[in-house]
C-alpha cells in the first residue's frame, strides 16, 4: 500500500534558513519513494517568509502553505498545520535544522512497526548554553514529577504521528495548547528515537528566556493542579505556625507583662504571610485566567489563505 506524507512545518522569521532547510528535507522526502506533501505554516512573519515560501511552491507542487492572519504562537500554528495535512503519516519539524531531517526514515521505521507516536528525544544539544540546557533538563524533570501525564523528558516537537493520532488530536480544541502534553495526553503507542541535537543553522532563536518562563508555566497549569496543591498546604502551615506563635505571645504576655519586646518578629511574620498570600493569589489567578480564556470558545485561528500542494489536489479528487 503506498502511503502518503504529511511534513508540518510551522514558520516565523525563517526567511535566513527556509531555502536550506527545504532542500534538506526534500532531499530526505525524495529518497522514501512515496507521495508527500509538505506544509509550510506561516505564523505572520514580519521578513520574507511568506514570499520565499510562494517562490519554492511555483518550483515544487509538493508543497501547501497555510498563510495565517496574524502571529498566533507555535502551538496553534502546528495545531493549523494537522489540521490541513492529509498524510496517513505526519512529521512535525522546525524550520531551524536544529532537528535534522535525515532522522525522519528512522521515525517512520517506527511507525511501519506500530507506533502512533514516535518522538525524537535529544542525547545532547549542541549550540545552546549551559543555563538553557540545565533550566531546560530541570523543567522536563520537575513537569514529569508534577503532570498527571507522563510527558517525555527532553523531547521537542520532531515526532511522528499516525492518522489516528493526528485525529484525536484535532478534536481537542483548547485554546491554551502545550503541544508536548497534548501529544503525550493522547495516549496510542509511543516509542522514542534518540539523537543529538544541531545548532541553529542560521539567525537567532525565537525563544528568550522570558518566552521560555512563560512556556514552562503554560506547560505545568495545563498537566497539573500541583501548584494549587502547594499553595494549599503552605498556607496551611503558614497558618498553623501562626496560631501556634499566637498562643505563645498571648501566654509569654501574661508571665512577663511585655507587650512592646518582639516588634521586628511581628513584622516579619506579617511581610512572610502577606509575600506567601500574593504567591498563592498568583497562582490561582495564573488558572483562573485561562479557565476565563478558554470560557470564550474563540476560534483558534484564522488564515488569510491556504494554497494547497498538488497532492492534496489529487486526494480531494479522489
Amino acid at each position: 500500500m503506498n502511503h502518503i506524507l504529511s511534513v508540518i512545518v510551522p514558520t516565523y522569521n525563517e526567511a535566513d534558513v527556509i531555502a536550506t532547510f527545504h532542500q534538506r528535507i526534500t532531499r530526505v522526502m525524495q529518497q522514501l519513494n512515496c507521495e508527500y506533501e509538505i506544509i509550510y505554516i506561516d505564523d505572520g512573519s514580519e521578513d520574507e517568509t511568506l514570499f520565499l515560501l510562494n517562490q519554492l511552491r511555483e518550483q515544487d507542487p509538493c508543497i501547501s502553505i497555510v498563510d495565517l492572519s496574524r502571529n498566533f504562537g507555535k502551538e496553534i500554528a502546528m495545531s493549523a498545520g494537522l489540521d490541513h495535512c492529509i498524510g496517513d503519516a505526519v512529521i512535525v519539524i522546525d524550520a531551524d535544522l536544529q532537528d535534522p531531517p535525515e532522522l525522519i526514515p528512522a521515525l517512520i521505521d517506527e511507525w511501519k512497526n506500530g507506533y502512533d507516536v514516535v518522538y525524537a528525544q535529544r542525547k545532547k544539544r549542541h549550540g545552546e548554553t549551559w543555563l538553557k540546557t540545565k533550566s531546560a533538563t530541570l523543567f522536563y524533570q520537575l513537569l514529569w514529577k508534577i503532570s498527571r501525564v507522563k510527558i517525555p523528558k527532553d523531547t521537542g516537537d520532531f515526532r511522528l504521528l499516525s492518522r489516528r493520532a493526528v485525529d484525536a488530536l484535532k478534536t481537542l480544541n483548547e485554546h491554551h495548547r502545550y503541544m508536548k502534553g497534548l501529544f503525550a495526553w493522547i495516549g496510542y503507542p509511543q516509542k522514542a528515537v534518540m539523537y543529538d541535537r544541531d545548532p541553529r543553522a542560521s539567525g537567532e532563536t525565537k525563544w528568550s528566556y522570558w518566552y521560555l518562563w512563560n512556556f514552562a508555566i503554560e506547560g505545568i497549569t495545563s498537566f497539573s493542579d500541583m501548584p494549587l496543591k502547594i499553595s494549599t498546604y503552605i498556607g496551611t502551615i503558614a497558618a498553623s505556625g501562626s496560631f501556634l506563635y499566637g498562643i505563645y505571645m498571648i501566654i509569654r504576655t501574661l508571665i512577663f507583662d511585655n507587650p512592646i519586646s518582639g516588634y521586628p518578629s511581628i513584622i516579619v511574620i506579617i511581610l512572610f504571610l502577606g509575600g506567601i498570600q500574593l504567591i498563592s493569589l498568583g497562582v490561582i489567578g495564573e488558572y483562573l485566567g485561562r479557565t476565563y480564556d478558554e470560557s470564550k470558545r474563540r476560534t483558534l485561528y484564522f488564515t488569510k489563505g491556504f494554497h494547497p500542494s498538488l497532492v492534496y489536489k489529487d486526494k480531494d479528487k479522489k
